[in-house]
């Protein structure tokens, strides 16, 4: 792979990870509700996910998916639901919680696996992620050139971009929360993201190949 073609897939990927959607929402959400560090567990699970991905584009499972019609519908269902149930209980834990200016207790290591799992199954039960990275990748990828090496310098490239990303929003986004901790906006902050897990659900649902 020439630095060219690794300069515009970083340039490309950057792009992509910078696009608010569902792995956005879900890391903004997780920081707002449990911090910024145990935010980072979720983080790690959509970062699994997207090494899944590559895999199954390795594998040709992502052209499998895209002949599938079946399996694509189960699992776009799935991941709707799945985000539809995320924002509607983040929605309501916010009717159940009074506000308060009190410090976050620290998230056990059985929650932390929770938000990986959250994570985890946010990315790989969206179909339409695994499609994208099957058209995006071969663009990127040298057909003289051993494909494995190219592989694995591209997910490292995603892993790493989409982390600072993730990171980068999840951290702004307790930042803010701190900054209305006292007042109301907190809690509206909070539905907001999971609104948007709601609305990213709703759109996955009604979508198509």
């Amino acid at each position: 792979m020439s630095t060219r073609i690794f300069l515009l897939y970083f340039a490309t990927w950057s792009l992509v990870a910078l696009t608010p959607g569902p792995a956005v929402m879900c890391s903004m959400a997780q920081s707002t509700r449990y911090g910024f560090r145990s935010s980072l567990a979720g983080i790690s699970g959509i970062q699994l996910g997207n090494f899944i991905f590559f895999v199954c584009v390795a594998r040709g499972l992502g052209t499998l998916l895209a002949a599938a019609t079946t399996l694509f519908t189960f699992l776009r269902f799935a991941g709707a639901i799945y985000l539809f149930y995320l924002g509607v209980r983040i929605i309501l834990s916010t009717f159940r919680r009074p506000t308060s200016t009190a410090a976050k207790p620290a998230v056990s290591l059985p929650a932390q696996r929770g938000l990986f799992l959250q994570g985890l199954l946010i990315q790989i039960t969206n179909p339409k992620a695994l499609l994208f990275v099957s058209a995006l990748l071969p663009q990127f990828i040298d057909a003289h050139r051993p494909a494995l090496p190219q592989l694995v310098v591209l997910v490292l490239t995603t892993i790493m971009v989409d982390s600072i990303v993730l990171s980068s929003y999840a951290f702004l986004a307790q930042r803010g929360i701190q900054s209305f901790r006292a007042s109301r906006l907190s809690i509206w902050l909070e539905r907001a993201f999971g609104a948007a897990l709601v609305f990213f659900g709703c759109r996955l649902m009604l979508s198509r190949k």
